[in-house]
């Protein structure tokens, strides 16, 4: 890490990989010999033109997207995106499926209600405190649903889905904000992804979709013109003024993925520092981790002590380690450690050797 940089495990806004940070603090003034800032800089200008399109295009690249599939740059994050999707989408049946496997899935659930004729859950591990993901043989799916919903990755509680559930002929969209261009995906088997850029991907602010094209068409007439993916896709994501910072990280973040080997590299690497810190949890008690192991996030690791003042006491000493953002969230507590692509495994193992000494001191 750079003199003066902490090891941030924050869950988002999320750690950026440092030769992005320093190629951005290069072009802050001068981006791409356009003698002014992308943070200044005209939307409709060709420096931003020729942005947006490579961010687009290299988002293709290491996700092999297939050709019948439209990248978008959208306004709102991920809730704002499962706020736009039953208007986009819900117009033939009027019913959706949603998996809810934790809080992000439940909200978006919760959001679809408001404009479709019915939400059926068609999983759910709530009452498990959200352990584990729904198997396929848990899933009542309605082969009339206009589509299935699931949040690949848990932010909160620390799961992920490792297989990809077959929903037949409905299109399966998936908020995969904090997984996203953590590894290989067979874009394929999805109708939609989505998700917000602020774990792995870029500032918050954004959110990027792959959108199958049979998908984008004319959506309810209460959807707002900005979440209207005909619309966007026609502009090009630029209906109106675009978060353009935010798309050109985009850029600076998926030629560095690019330049470190692709996303086969960057699963490797994750699954190696996912591994430190689960190889440790599981072979000691001082710590829990109740997440099956099947089931287990290789981007957010929960865990806790035995006791709410321990858990604290934790949290209360990371800044003099040079660690932030390790309590859990409020709606679990404990500790979480987001371990997103730019975390680098040195901060894995030196957030372990802290959990090793707070363990033998108590």
């Amino acid at each position: 890490m750079l003199d003066g940089r902490i090891y941030n495990f924050s869950a988002g806004p999320s750690i950026l990989p440092e030769p992005v940070l320093l190629k951005a603090q290069e072009e802050l003034l001068n981006c791409n010999g356009s003698g002014m800032s992308v943070l200044e800089m005209s939307h409709r200008s060709k420096v931003f033109d020729d942005i947006i399109n490579q961010a687009a295009a290299n988002v293709k690249e290491i996700l092999k997207v297939p050709d019948n599939y439209t990248v978008l740059f959208l306004h709102g994050g991920a809730s704002g995106f499962f706020s736009a999707l039953p208007m986009n989408l819900g117009t033939r049946s009027g019913k959706a499926d949603y998996v809810v496997s934790g809080n992000f899935s439940n909200l978006a659930a919760k959001e679809a209600k408001k404009y479709l004729k019915e939400v059926h859950i068609a999983g759910s591990s709530e009452e498990d405190h959200f352990n584990h993901i729904p198997t396929q043989e848990e899933l009542t799916l309605d082969p009339e649903a206009d589509y299935v919903h699931v949040c690949w990755n848990n932010t909160i509680f620390g799961t992920t889905w490792k297989y990809v559930p077959d929903t037949g002929k409905v299109p399966l969209v998936a908020d995969m904000s904090s997984s996203y261009l953590s590894e290989p995906v067979d874009v394929s088997k999805f109708g939609i992804i989505y998700g917000g850029v602020q774990k792995n991907i870029a500032p918050a602010g954004l959110t990027l979709a792959i959108i199958r094209n049979d998908l984008i068409q004319k959506p309810m007439d209460i959807c707002p013109k900005i979440w209207d993916f005909q619309k966007e896709a026609d502009k090009n994501s630029m209906l109106n003024t675009p978060a353009c910072a935010q798309i050109y990280f985009v850029k600076l973040v998926t030629d560095w993925i690019k330049e470190t080997g692709g996303l086969d590299a960057m699963k490797k690497r994750n699954e190696e520092k996912a591994a430190v810190l689960y190889d440790y949890l599981d072979s000691q008690s001082f710590y829990q981790n109740t997440v099956k192991p099947e089931d287990r996030s290789m981007m957010n690791v929960v865990f806790r002590t035995q006791s709410e003042e321990l858990d604290r006491e934790f949290v209360a000493g990371q800044a003099a380690r040079g660690f932030s953002n390790l309590k859990g969230h409020r709606l679990v507590g404990g500790m979480r450690a987001s371990i997103y692509n730019a975390m680098p495994k040195e901060g894995v193992e030196a957030l372990v050797a802290y959990m090793k000494e707070f363990a033998k001191a108590h």
